[in-house]
């Protein structure tokens, strides 16, 4: 495999990423996203980083994956937690290292940040595979359940 390149994601990217979270939301709950809302939502995130961050991965100038982080407040901790979101991989880059490459980037930009106290991401119950990325990653399944409405 050549090498990747894993970097902060720019307004050039907002193509590869709504489709990019168009495919996830389909393959991981098919679910059909409004294009025009991702495509702002996705922009808002880009150009304002108070809002969170996407990292993409690279190969041959091609985006071969990415990622979202946005932010959570622990007044526990007196610290931001960073939840791992909107995570895809292309089917033809799985199961060599690509998250992996791009959670290690994760990490070392919070290490720069001095107040990120910890990493949070969900996964769908059913994605076992997943689940078992993140656990040989070091994550751990915590002991709460998500509600929402």
């Amino acid at each position: 495999m050549q090498k990747i390149k894993i970097r902060v994601a720019e307004k050039c990217d907002l193509a590869s990423l709504v489709k990019f979270n168009q495919l996830m939301a389909w393959e991981t709950e098919q679910k059909k996203l409004d294009e025009s809302v991702l495509c702002k939502g996705v922009a808002a995130l880009i150009v304002d980083h108070n809002k969170g961050f996407y990292l993409v991965a690279e190969q041959d100038n091609n985006v071969v994956g990415s990622l979202m982080v946005t932010t959570e407040w622990s007044d526990w901790r007196n610290g931001v937690f960073w939840w791992v979101q909107s995570v895809y991989i292309s089917p033809d880059f799985r199961r060599q290292g690509v998250y992996a490459q791009l959670y290690a980037e994760v990490k070392i930009l919070a290490e720069q940040q001095q107040n990120v106290c910890g990493f949070r991401l969900y996964v769908e119950k059913e994605n076992l595979i997943a689940q078992k990325t993140y656990e040989s990653l070091g994550m751990e399944q915590s002991h709460y359940l998500m509600y929402e409405e």
